[in-house]
Parts: structure tokens; C-alpha cells; sequence
């Protein structure tokens, strides 16, 4: 996104502090952003190769340019109602605590800039995210963006599986 003159997001979001950039994406009827310093590459979707004992979420592993890196479908991680596979469903390759692995999405959006305080708190209530994994929700234009904490997503001891996984 080079570009010789910062977009009006950019403008806005320096204004009023430092922003950080967000890729979109979406999970069923729901819009997601992730932090994209976390974010290493998009590819389109290939069968991996399934683990035995796996958990249902990790759907197993890809061969990355001789990287093991295995995949999780955030789909049924985060019990979204459908998890079928179309032309449009990516995988996002994700650096998380040192750990390289894929993201199974519906569709990626674009990438937006926020700011902190354009984020607000999530609401308490019962839903089908755990509000641990929300950072909190911002108004990109008309639209809803639920910011996911990744790392809090896949919790210690699954990462510990993740890490299994990848070098089983």
C-alpha cells in the first residue's frame, strides 16, 4: 500500500493518535480484523493434509515452502454456524507467538487503520465468541468490525497443540 499521499483513514487516524492496521475478514455474516503485524501472507485454500487426534478446529497441516504450518479453521474454532468451503474461502498465514500457522476464513475484506480509542469495549452477554478472544468493536464506516486478540484466541495449551501439530 504505497501510495504518495496518505489515504483519508490515515489522515484521520494520525489526527488522533497513532493507528494501527487491520486486515478484515469474514467468518458466516460476521466482520472480523485482525492485527496485520501478525499477518504473513493470504493463499486460497488447499486440502491439508489431517492429523490424527487433532482437535475437530485443526484441520490439520500444509507444507509452506518447507514450513510445516498447521491450519485451523477459525470457522469452528469460534462455532460459527457454517464452515463450507467455497471460492472464496482463504487461509491466513499467521505469526503468533512465534508460531506460524493458517487461519481458515470465509472471505478477506480489505485493511483498514484504527486508532485505540476508536475501538470500543465489547458488551458482556452471552454470545457465540468468548469475550476473552474480543478486543473490542469498531465502526469502520456502516460497518461492524469485531478486533480479535489471535493470541488470546488460541489459548496456551492449544498453541501447545498447534505446536504439536507442526512438528508432529
Amino acid at each position: 500500500m504505497a501510495t504518495s499521499s496518505p489515504s483519508s483513514t490515515q489522515r484521520t487516524g494520525a489526527a488522533a493518535g497513532s493507528a494501527s492496521e487491520y486486515l478484515t475478514f469474514r467468518l458466516g455474516t460476521e466482520e472480523y480484523g485482525i492485527d496485520i503485524l501478525r499477518v504473513q501472507e493470504i493463499r486460497s485454500y488447499e486440502q491439508p493434509t489431517r492429523m490424527a487426534h487433532a482437535p475437530d478446529f485443526i484441520k490439520g497441516v500444509i507444507d509452506l515452502r518447507g514450513v510445516i504450518v498447521p491450519i485451523v479453521d477459525l470457522r469452528l474454532k469460534l462455532h460459527c454456524a457454517t464452515a463450507d468451503y467455497t471460492d472464496f474461502t482463504v487461509v491466513i498465514i499467521l505469526n503468533v507467538a512465534g508460531t506460524v500457522l493458517g487461519a481458515v476464513v470465509d472471505a478477506v475484506a480489505d485493511v483498514v487503520a484504527l486508532t485505540a480509542d476508536s475501538i470500543k469495549p465489547a458488551p458482556q452477554f452471552q454470545s457465540q465468541v468468548d469475550s476473552a478472544f474480543v478486543r473490542g468493536i469498531a465502526s469502520v464506516g456502516e460497518r461492524m468490525l469485531i478486533v480479535v486478540d489471535i493470541e488470546s484466541l488460541l489459548s496456551s495449551s492449544e498453541m501447545g497443540l498447534v505446536k504439536a501439530v507442526a512438528t508432529a
